[in-house]
Parts: structure tokens; sequence; C-alpha cells
């Protein structure tokens, strides 16, 4: 009897490892929340916010343009395997607009910008239906897109929410202290020289919220067409008003801004490259511009060591 019941209870002790032990690898997959993402931005949002409990899988890398970005087969698995898909929005993956559409009858996909109220949007150059979609350049707006994020992932994982809560705490703590350092540091630049130069208009925001004059050779969209005139009017300007910098962008190529370089050196106006600025695209991972912060914080300091 005693036999017995040892090797009853030796049985029971077994089954019940196995179990732990296969609730444990379920447990690993089923207690992460599987988010799929298309830019930099909404990615290290989603990660500071979702911690260890979140596996995110970003579309678009450094040095990518959302602007023109098409998906391709690969990524369209990658979505189909989210559990919730953010993007940007306000048309920023502008041909992508379709598959987020279908994407969102079967599972949650979230334009983050819907979350900023519209009074702090900026509306796109003559129009006023639609808006600018750089949002992540004023951090009093990206403040909005955190608190979204961790309502919706709390949704996800209700079991979750003092982390999530937790963890968007601190990293808004994280993003006022940018917001004050930014603030300061472009007080360093002389009034005059407050004027920021770009490839492509993506800046207004970060002008706005810090006191830049912002010209952009292209519109907001990268896809936008650019001609001699363009860069005829942006040369006579740097000319005029003896602005001696202007920056080129990680996402974009160099070619628009040096032939503003090239004109306005035809006029005797010496015009420098003030810097590689991050607008539609973040640094590499693994770097400190390969966050949120690390790359606003490259920004702020490119432009001020430049213009000041």
């Amino acid at each position: 009897m005693k036999k017995w019941f040892a090797s009853v209870v030796a049985l029971v002790a077994i089954c019940l490892l196995a179990a732990c032990g296969s609730d444990q690898t379920n447990g690993e997959v089923k207690d992460k929340v599987h988010v799929t993402t298309t830019t930099g931005q909404v990615a290290d949002a989603v990660k500071s916010i979702g911690g260890d409990k979140v596996e995110v899988v970003s579309l678009m890398g450094p040095g990518v343009d959302p602007h023109l970005y098409q998906a391709s087969q690969g990524d369209i698995q990658k979505l189909n395997k989210a559990d919730i898909i953010f993007y940007s929005g306000l048309h920023l993956e502008g041909k992508m607009g379709e598959i987020f559409e279908k994407m969102a009858d079967d599972k949650p996909t979230v334009a983050v910008a819907d979350s900023i109220p519209e009074s702090k949007l900026l509306n796109a150059d003559g129009s006023t239906s639609s808006h600018d979609p750089h949002v992540w350049f004023d951090i009093q707006a990206w403040l909005y897109v955190v608190d979204s994020i961790e309502q919706e992932l709390t949704k996800l994982s209700p079991e979750n929410e003092k982390l999530f809560k937790e963890n968007a705490l601190a990293y808004k703590k994280e993003l006022e202290e940018m917001d004050r350092y930014a603030k300061e540091q472009i007080k360093l630049i002389p009034e005059e020289s407050r004027v920021l130069v770009t490839a492509h208009d993506a800046f207004k925001y970060f002008g706005q919220a810090y006191g830049l004059e912002v010209m952009g050779l292209q519109g907001l969209s990268t896809d936008s067409e650019y001609g001699l005139k363009d860069v005829q009017a942006l040369v006579d300007t740097l000319v005029n008003r003896n602005i001696k910098a202007v920056f080129i962008e990680s996402s974009i190529s160099e070619r628009s801004i040096n032939a503003v370089v090239e004109g306005a050196q035809k006029q005797n106006h010496q015009v420098v490259i003030g810097g590689e600025l991050f607008s539609d695209a973040m640094g590499e991972e693994g770097t400190d511009e390969g966050t949120y912060i690390g790359m606003f914080k490259h920004n702020v300091d490119t432009i001020v060591s430049s213009l000041k």
C-alpha cells in the first residue's frame, strides 16, 4: 500500500512539474503583448512603456523614409502576427493606409497621433483639413501619445496595468526633462540666427515649440516635388538674410540641400552643412540616437552648435 501510495505521489508530482514547465513556456509567449509598429519613434515609446511585457517589431529602421515606404510581404506577416499595431498616423505612412484599414477589422490598429488634441496640431501648408504629421517634434504633444499607448496596452494586458502606468510616468518625466533641455539650449542661439533650413518641411512642430523659424525645400512629404524655382527661392533667402548653415536629414538624399549650397556659392555666399538631423527616422538600434530621447538631444545639440 505504501509503495502504491508513493508511486501515485511521485506520478502526481511529475505531472505537476510538467504542467508548471508547460505553463512557464506558454506563459512566456502569452505574457508578452506582441506589437508591430511603423516608425522608430513609436516603437521607442511602446518599448519604454511596455518594458519586458511587450515584444516590439518596428517595420521602419534607420534611414527609412515613412512617406515613401511600401510594405513588403514580410511586413504583412509581421502585422498579421501582432496582437496590436501602432502607427504614427496623419498620413505619415501615406502608402500604407489601406493596409491599416484592413488590419483594423482583425485587431487593434492605433494611429497614435489621433490622441493629440486638434488644437495642438499644425495644419499642412495650404490646407485646413489635413495636418502636419511630424508631431513627435513637439514633446508636449508627444506626451498624449504616451498616454494613449499606455491605455491600449492596458486593455490587452490588464494584469500589467500598474507596470505600464509606472513606466509611462517615468518615460514622461524623461520627456519633460528633454523639453526643458531643448528650450534652454535653443536660447543660446542669437535670435537673428534661429533659422532652421532642411531638405523637407519636417520641423514645424520643433520650430513652434522652441522658437525657431523653419524652412524646408520640399513640403511636408518627401513625395512632393521641388524644382529650380524652389531651390532659387531658398538660395535667395539664405543670401538676403545671411543664413550660413543648412542641415541634411538621415532619411533623405543630400542632393536637394547640396543644390541649395551650390546655388548660394554662385552668389558668393558661403553656406555650410551644419550637420545631419534625424527627422522621420531615428538612429541605429543600440546607439543613443536609436532612442527617442537620444535622437532629440542629438538634433538639439547639432542645431545649437552650428547656429550659435
